[in-house]
């Protein structure tokens, strides 16, 4: 296989209408043939590098994606949306130049490229397991048939599938009923927070409950009067003492002009 692929020193690489990059001439036209043939751009070689991250825990061996793709390099810019690429030897995963990869997929049934669509499937199909209770175990072919099925639509309709579409279906697949990997641990939050927060809520329900608050107000309003009575005494008080004087006063002030 290393072989095979070793002519292939450069390639120009056009932009299509989906902005999706697609292979137009070769340097070795009589193995590569460039009709529907695509190649993904340094954005989606970034983007798959962060989706098969999680897999690493099921199996993921990121040789087995090394060697399914060629590496390429920005040559030169020909102008009209194509670029001429070089070949080079940079890593897929450690290398930080804006890398162009092919799939090597001269072989589409046993190359490299085949194993890495079946690794990913795999481990793919291990992780929901884990982290979702199905019914039944999910099944790699039940995964395969589905995505192919999807292809064969695409096929019909006489689009060709952009291998980078064609990985990211594999690594967002998820079975009927569910929407996102998401959705078990949200949901698991979900019911361990209701359950402390019962209280609480409850709490915060009496809070605000209108009822209580009128009560509240109203013995404010209650005592606010009750102050008001007392000090309106107390000024009743201080006054009375004053008028009985007068009073007094006056009765004494007649009985001397009487003698």
């Amino acid at each position: 296989m290393a072989k095979a692929t070793s002519t292939l020193d450069w390639c120009v690489v056009r932009l299509g209408e989906d902005h999706n990059w697609w292979v137009s001439e070769t340097s070795d036209p009589v193995r590569w043939d460039v009709d529907g043939l695509s190649i993904i751009d340094p954005r989606q070689r970034d983007h798959l590098i962060e989706l098969v991250d999680p897999l690493r825990d099921y199996g993921f061996d990121q040789d087995v994606m090394e060697r399914a793709f060629i590496p390429f390099r920005i040559e030169k810019d020909l102008g009209g949306g194509k670029v001429r690429l070089k070949r080079t030897k940079e890593s897929l995963f450690e290398s930080e130049e804006k890398l162009f990869v092919l799939p090597d997929i001269l072989d589409e049934e046993n190359g490299p490229y085949a194993d890495l669509l079946d690794l990913l499937t795999r481990c793919r199909v291990k992780m929901l397991n884990d982290l979702f209770e199905f019914e039944s175990k999910l099944t790699v072919d039940e995964v395969e048939d589905e995505l192919r099925e999807a292809q064969n639509s695409h096929f019909i309709e006489g689009k060709a599938v952009h291998s980078f579409e064609e990985i990211t279906a594999i690594l967002d697949f998820m079975p009927a009923g569910y929407e996102s990997d998401d959705e078990k641990p949200v949901k698991s939050t979900e019911e361990d927070d209701d359950l402390p927060e019962l209280d609480e809520a409850e709490e915060e329900k009496l809070k605000n409950d209108d009822s209580l608050k009128w009560d509240e107000d109203d013995e404010d309003k209650d005592e606010d009067e009750e102050k008001k009575d007392k000090d309106d005494e107390d000024e009743d008080d201080d006054e009375k003492p004053a008028k009985n004087d007068d009073e007094d006063e006056k009765p004494r002030a007649r009985s001397r002009g009487k003698q």
